[in-house]
C-alpha cells in the first residue's frame, strides 16, 4: 500500500459498523488511505478486498491504551504520518445511576474518553512534528443534552468534549479539532447486543422505562451515515472548521434547545450569582 499518492491518511477507530465504517468508505472515495481499527476486523474483509492499495484493517481494542499508543507509533512508522485520527469506536449504555455498576461505568469511561485520549495523545508529537493534522472526536448530542438513563453514556461524552475544547485552546501547531455531535442516525448502535443496559430497576421504570423503549426503535432512526461521513469531511476540509458539528435536525433543535434554556437559567439567577463577591 503506497500512501506517498493519497491525499491524507486516516486512522479510523471502531471503522467496522456505523460512523466508521461510513467515513472509511468516504476517506476511500476521497483517494485517501485508511488504517481501519475494530475488534471484529473480518467485517472489513469487503472493503480490503476491494481496495487493497487503501485500506489496511488492523485489530485495536481502544480501552487497552498500550496498544493503541503502539497502533499509531507503527503507522507513522509505516506509512510515514498520520493526516487524521478519528476516535469513532464505542456503544450504547442505558441505566440510572443507581442501577449502573462501577464496573460498568469504568469500562464507557476507558471506551470513551480514557482510549480516545490516551490516542489523541499519542498522535499529538507526529502532528506537531509534521506541523498539522486533524482529530475527529465523535461525540453525540448526549455531549451536550442528557435524557433520563443516559447519565453514564452522557458523562464520558461531556468529559471527551472539554477535553477536546481545552486541546482547541493549548495546541497551537496546526491540528484541527472536530467533535462530532450525531443525532438518532440509522446505525447499529441501538442493535441487540450491541446496546448494553444495566440491570433495570423497578424505581426507574417511570423515567428509564421510556429510554430503555426507544431503543427498540433500531432501524428507523432518520440519519444517513453516509451523509454524515460527507459533511464530516466537508468540515474538515472548510477554511474554518467549526470546533463543533451538529449532525441531524435533532441535533441541531436539541443542542439550541439546551442553550437557550441554560442562557434562561443564569440570566434568572444572574444578581445571585454576582453578589458573592468579597464585600469593599
Amino acid at each position: 500500500m503506497d500512501a506517498g499518492s493519497s491525499n491524507r491518511v486516516w486512522l479510523i477507530t471502531g471503522a467496522t459498523s456505523g460512523f466508521g465504517r461510513a467515513l472509511a468508505e468516504a476517506a476511500v472515495r476521497a483517494g485517501d488511505v485508511v488504517i481501519a481499527a475494530g475488534r471484529r476486523v473480518e467485517r472489513l474483509d469487503d472493503l480490503v478486498s476491494a481496495h487493497p492499495d487503501q485500506v489496511e484493517a488492523v485489530h485495536l481494542d481502544v480501552t487497552d491504551s498500550a496498544s493503541g499508543v503502539a497502533l499509531i507509533d507503527d503507522v507513522v512508522a509505516r506509512y510515514g504520518r498520520i493526516d487524521v485520527l478519528v476516535n469513532n469506536a464505542g456503544r450504547t449504555q442505558v441505566g440510572a445511576l443507581e442501577e449502573t455498576t462501577d464496573e460498568e461505568l469504568r469500562y464507557l469511561f476507558e471506551l470513551h474518553f480514557f482510549g480516545p485520549a490516551a490516542l489523541t495523545r499519542a498522535v499529538l508529537p507526529h502532528m506537531r512534528r509534521r506541523g498539522g493534522g486533524a482529530v475527529v472526536q465523535m461525540s453525540s448530542v448526549g455531549g451536550q443534552v442528557t435524557a433520563p438513563g443516559f447519565g453514564a453514556y452522557s458523562a464520558t461524552k461531556f468529559a471527551l468534549e472539554g477535553l477536546t475544547q481545552t486541546l482547541a485552546q493549548e495546541v497551537d501547531f496546526g491540528v484541527r479539532f472536530l467533535i462530532v455531535e450525531p443525532g438518532a442516525f440509522r446505525t447499529s448502535l441501538f442493535d441487540p447486543g450491541a446496546a448494553y443496559q444495566s440491570h433495570a430497576m423497578s424505581e426507574y421504570e417511570a423515567t428509564v422505562g421510556p429510554t430503555r423503549r426507544y431503543l427498540s426503535s433500531a432501524g428507523t432512526q432518520p440519519g444517513d451515515p453516509a451523509k454524515a461521513a460527507q459533511a464530516i469531511l466537508t468540515a474538515l476540509d472548510a477554511p474554518t472548521p467549526p470546533l463543533r458539528l451538529p449532525l441531524g435536525g435533532d441535533a441541531v433543535d436539541g443542542i439550541l434547545e439546551r442553550i437557550d434554556l441554560l442562557r434562561a437559567e443564569v440570566l434568572e439567577w444572574e444578581a445571585l450569582s454576582r453578589d458573592t463577591a468579597l464585600d469593599e
